[in-house]
């Protein structure tokens, strides 16, 4: 099996190189990652030229850099670097330093990185970790493998996102099927003003908004130290919309 192996925080970080460990038990592994971090950069590609160098990362893996995000990493390795003669069966985005859950999954380039997979009719995960002190990425990098290899069927274009708790709160308490928060999150911005008079602002995140008695969702359950799956589809089409347009 052969996988494609990206992420949003770049080619250096500890979560690419955790996944990388494990996913080369499975079978071939190409890494495409962007150079830097590329944390909330949502779907976003680059229209400019871009840059990509084949690197030995400290001795633990080989990969391309690529000077782009997420989706560039996996459109580029898929149409240029690997593919189409080398196909790649599936595609693993992360681990991410931090969860990817409710609304913030339209703002995550690693859901970014597995979702531009399924434009190309390829199944994808996308792997994060829940922030902890300290972050335990190999732990994580271990609960994460094991429910990749018991999917390795999973059909083409299927998009899963997967999430892990904070283990310093102790052991999952399971794994839990859920859909995505709507909710969204309590959210504030931090403002100073600067040498120069400008007020500068930056987004702080708070605690998730869903109801206490709600149903499982994605963030109350990882809230409650439980691993989450939740499928994501490719497409945003409000089909009780449409019906709702036809008829007016």
């Amino acid at each position: 099996m052969h996988f494609l192996l990206t992420n949003d925080d770049g080619i250096f970080a500890p979560g690419l190189a955790a996944m990388y460990k494990r996913l080369i038990q499975l079978g071939q592994v190409t890494v495409a990652a962007p150079s830097d971090i590329r944390s909330g950069a949502g779907h976003s590609i680059s229209l400019k030229e871009i840059t990509c160098e084949y690197l030995d990362i400290l001795g633990k893996f080989e990969g391309y850099s690529v000077d782009g995000s997420p989706a560039d990493c996996v459109k580029l390795a898929l149409n240029e670097l690997v593919g189409p003669k080398n196909k790649v069966d599936m595609v693993v985005s992360g681990i991410n330093h931090g969860a990817n859950v409710g609304v913030n999954v339209f703002y995550s380039g690693t859901v970014a990185g597995a979702i531009e997979a399924a434009f190309y009719n390829i199944p994808s995960f996308a792997v994060s970790a829940a922030m902890d002190s300290p972050l335990d990425m190999d732990t994580a990098a271990d609960l994460a493998i094991e429910i990749v290899r018991k999917h390795q069927d999973l059909p083409a274009g299927r998009v899963v996102n997967l999430n892990i708790p904070q283990l310093s709160k102790g052991k999952p308490k399971g794994v839990l099927v859920v859909p995505q928060s709507t909710h969204g999150f309590h959210e504030v911005y931090h403002s100073h003003t600067d040498s120069y008079g400008q007020i500068i602002y930056k987004l702080a995140g708070g605690d998730h908004r869903d109801p206490k008695d709600a149903a499982w969702t994605d963030t109350t359950a990882l809230e409650a130290g439980y691993i989450t799956l939740t499928c994501l589809r490719q497409e945003l089409t409000d089909h009780d919309g449409n019906a709702m347009l036809e008829k007016t």
